[in-house]
C-alpha cells in the first residue's frame, strides 16, 4: 500500500534548485539595535534601582558619603568582618558606623567625634533615642532620618541597628617622626608606647588612657596587623584618645630603628624577659616601651630591635596579664621613677 504524505510536507524547490527565501519577513532581526544601555539606565537593574534611591536621598539634601556605608568601602582591606552592633574598619582614611541605641548613646556620652547621626522614618522614641538627639544636638552633629533598608545597607545586613546609626569620622593619625620633634621642642623627655600586633581596640583605648595617666606623649601603631583607633578605642579611652596623639608607622622595626638614632631607648615586655621591672634602670631615659600581643607577644625583628627585654614580676606563673594592663603597670613604673 502507498504511503500517503502529509500535504506540504514535500519541501518545494524553485527550478534552479534554490530553496525559498522568507520574503524579509526576518529582516528587522538581523538589523542592528545600538549600543547596550548603561547599567544604570536598565529599568530593572539592581544598579538603576540604586540610581533611583540615590536620587531619592540626594532630592532630601543627603549627600552620597552620608548614606554609602563606609564599611563596604574598606571591606577589601578588613576581610569583610562586622560586627554585631559596630561596623569596624581598620585603615588610615577608613570611617566607622556605629549602630544599635546603646551603642550610639554610649559613644554620645563619650564625646567621640562623629560626623552625622541617622534616624529610621518613625522610629519609636524610647529615653535612650530621646537623650542621642538631644546630644547630637548640642554637639551640632547633623541628624538624618533615612529608611531602614538605608540603615540596613550602611551598618551591614547583619547588624540590629534598632533604627540608629552613628557615623565616627577617621582618625588623625600622626607621623611618628614628627610627634618625637614636638616632644623635643617642649624639652621633654620622651615616653611612648609602641604596639605590636595589638588587635583589640578596647586593650589599645585603655593604653591610650594609661599613656595620658602617667605623662606618656603619645602611642605608635603599625600599619599592618593592628587595630586602629575605632570607636570602641575612644570609648575606652574615656576621652584620652582626644590628647595624647597615636602615630601610625608603615613600619614598626624601620621607625624603633630611627628612635633608637635619635637617642631613645627601646624596651620590650614580655614574660621571660631579661630583667624584672624593679630591676629596670632606663626609666628616667627617652624611652619607647613596645608591647606584644597576648598570643605572641613581641615579633621577632621587634624582639632583635630591643635595648632590654623587661618582664614584670607576678605571684603565680599560671596567670599573665593582657597587654593593656601590663602596659599600665610599666608606665606607672617609669613615671614613679621619674617623679622621683
Amino acid at each position: 500500500m502507498a504511503s500517503i504524505r502529509r500535504p506540504g510536507a514535500i519541501k518545494r524547490v524553485k527550478g534552479n534548485g534554490a530553496a525559498g527565501g522568507t520574503g524579509g519577513k526576518n529582516k528587522r532581526g538581523l538589523e542592528g539595535k545600538g549600543p547596550t544601555p548603561k547599567a544604570e539606565d536598565r529599568k530593572h537593574h539592581p544598579a538603576a534601582k540604586a540610581k533611583a534611591r540615590r536620587e531619592k536621598l540626594e532630592a532630601r539634601g543627603i549627600k552620597k558619603g552620608e548614606y554609602l556605608a563606609p564599611a563596604a568601602r574598606t571591606a577589601g582591606a578588613a576581610g569583610g568582618a562586622a560586627r554585631k552592633n559596630a561596623a569596624v574598619a581598620k585603615a588610615a582614611d577608613a570611617s566607622e558606623t556605629l549602630s544599635g541605641r546603646n551603642s550610639v548613646l554610649e559613644a554620645l556620652r563619650a564625646k567621640i567625634p562623629a560626623t552625622a547621626m541617622y534616624l529610621a522614618l518613625r522610629i519609636e522614641m524610647d529615653d535612650r533615642v530621646k537623650e542621642a538627639i538631644q546630644l547630637a544636638n548640642h554637639r551640632k552633629i547633623p541628624i538624618h532620618e533615612i529608611t531602614r533598608p538605608e540603615i540596613d545597607r550602611m551598618t551591614g545586613m547583619d547588624s540590629v541597628h534598632q533604627g540608629i546609626a552613628l557615623q565616627v569620622p577617621p582618625y588623625n593619625y600622626a607621623h611618628p617622626m614628627e610627634m618625637l620633634d614636638k616632644v623635643l621642642d617642649r624639652d621633654q623627655v620622651p615616653l611612648f608606647v609602641a604596639l605590636d600586633g595589638i588587635t583589640d581596640p578596647r586593650n589599645l583605648g585603655a593604653i591610650i588612657r594609661s599613656v595620658a595617666a602617667f605623662g606618656g606623649q603619645g602611642v605608635i601603631l603599625p600599619q599592618r596587623r593592628s587595630t586602629g583607633v575605632t570607636a570602641s578605642a575612644w570609648k575606652t579611652s574615656a576621652g584620652a584618645a582626644a590628647r595624647v596623639p597615636v602615630a601610625l608607622a608603615s613600619n614598626l622595626t624601620t621607625t624603633l630603628k630611627e628612635f633608637k638614632k635619635r637617642g631613645l631607648f627601646v624596651v620590650g615586655l614580655d614574660g621571660d624577659g631579661d630583667m624584672q621591672l624593679t630591676d629596670f634602670k632606663l626609666a628616667t631615659e627617652p624611652l619607647v616601651i613596645v608591647v606584644g600581643s597576648e598570643g605572641k607577644g613581641l615579633s621577632r625583628l621587634v624582639q632583635e630591635n630591643c635595648d632590654a627585654i623587661v618582664s614584670i614580676p607576678i605571684s603565680t606563673t599560671t596567670e599573665s596579664l593582657n597587654a593593656g594592663i601590663a602596659a599600665s603597670v610599666s608606665l606607672y613604673e617609669v613615671s614613679r621613677r621619674r617623679a622621683k
